[in-house]
């Protein structure tokens, strides 16, 4: 018995196929990369999600669309990062707890983006 994945899972799947690839990809294709196991129409609707979203366009190859990412995974997740400080009471407070969750490495990458700051 296969396993139902959220939405929000399958719309990260297909985010994450459309980053992983080397160009616009076919709701076809975005279907293999994320696992034959998902109908198409699943996958079409994901991606027009996507699009309404705006995180995902498209370009028409035809009477098919290929689709691509608007932003990459990096600035994506920042963006997200900022969206969910913005929403805490005590930014000092959420800021500090982020600080001492870090791994020792993340800790030392983070001091030395800091210190590069003008």
């Amino acid at each position: 018995i296969a396993s139902r994945r959220a939405a929000g899972e399958l719309e990260a799947e297909v985010l994450a196929a459309l980053w992983a690839a080397d160009g616009p990809l076919s709701a076809a294709h975005v279907r293999r990369a994320v696992g034959g196991d998902l109908a198409y129409n699943t996958v079409q609707t994901i991606l027009v999600r996507l699009c309404d979203k705006g995180l995902i366009d498209r370009i028409a190859d035809g009477r098919r669309h290929e689709y691509f990412p608007v932003k990459g995974a990096e600035e994506m997740a920042a963006e997200q990062m900022q969206a969910l400080l913005s929403r805490g009471r005590d930014r000092q407070a959420v800021l500090q707890r982020f600080a001492t969750s870090l791994s020792v490495e993340d800790a030392r990458v983070l001091r030395a983006i800091l210190g590069h700051r003008p």
